[in-house]
């Protein structure tokens, strides 16, 4: 059974440990298996590439290796800062994350 991650798909995030300490971005993927994700923009990486049809020089180019959750933390939708979520049920009955930062809930 995989864990239930904090962090989804498209969710704005801050680095708060590791050689991108500082930096957000945009959620890209989350791999659920290895509680990883891939953050744009964030823990760039060089890898050598052959000539192919997407680029006929090859070369080296950068690109977003994936980052650990547990040194992601959600943007808070009002300050900017990072914050811890929770979870709660909305006036339909749903349950939706929130800032424990400002109290706003997260979209």
């Amino acid at each position: 059974m995989q864990k239930k991650l904090h962090i989804k798909k498209g969710d704005t995030v801050v680095v708060i440990s590791g050689n991108s300490k500082g930096q957000s971005g945009k959620v890209l993927e989350v791999v659920r298996e290895d509680e990883r994700a891939i953050v744009e923009g964030v823990n760039l990486v060089s890898k050598h590439t052959k000539p192919n049809a997407k680029s006929p020089q090859g070369g080296i180019i950068k690109q977003e290796a994936t980052i650990h959750v547990s040194n992601l933390m959600l943007k808070d939708p009002k300050s900017g800062k990072p914050t811890r979520i929770g979870r709660r049920l909305d006036a339909k009955g749903k349950l939706v994350r929130y800032s424990k930062k400002s109290g706003e809930e997260i979209k």
